[in-house]
């Protein structure tokens, strides 16, 4: 199994959920972050008073899946992701070794 570990913009989410749905996917988890790189934020104003934010909002995605299925999530993720501008994210894959359903003690793949 691997986790797939993606920071998306967070405009970007709902085509990638659909995405990865169609594959099968049936567990993701996501989070709203704030996070700097390359991109930097956009002057706002508060009040009148302009400010530049010192982090970007984006949203992070969680998804462990079997083998099979990684390059297909990753690929979801380029392709529904890209903008082509600066600031588009970024995916990590790691190694999971072992998962666990909490509620009847599947275990490995069956847990997904």
């Amino acid at each position: 199994m691997k986790k797939v570990e993606a920071i998306i913009r967070t405009s970007r989410f709902e085509v990638i959920h659909k995405c990865i749905a169609a594959l099968g996917v049936k567990f993701l988890t996501f989070y709203e972050v704030k996070g700097m790189g390359l991109e930097h934020a956009k002057i706002e104003k508060y009040r009148g008073v302009a400010y530049e934010p010192a982090f970007i909002p984006r949203t992070k995605l969680e998804i462990v899946v079997t083998e099979d299925l990684v390059d297909s999530v990753i690929k979801c993720i380029l392709k529904e992701g890209r903008t082509g501008e600066i600031g588009d994210g970024k995916i990590f894959v790691t190694d999971v070794l072992e998962a666990y359903r909490v509620r009847n003690e599947d275990k490995g793949a069956d847990a997904l």
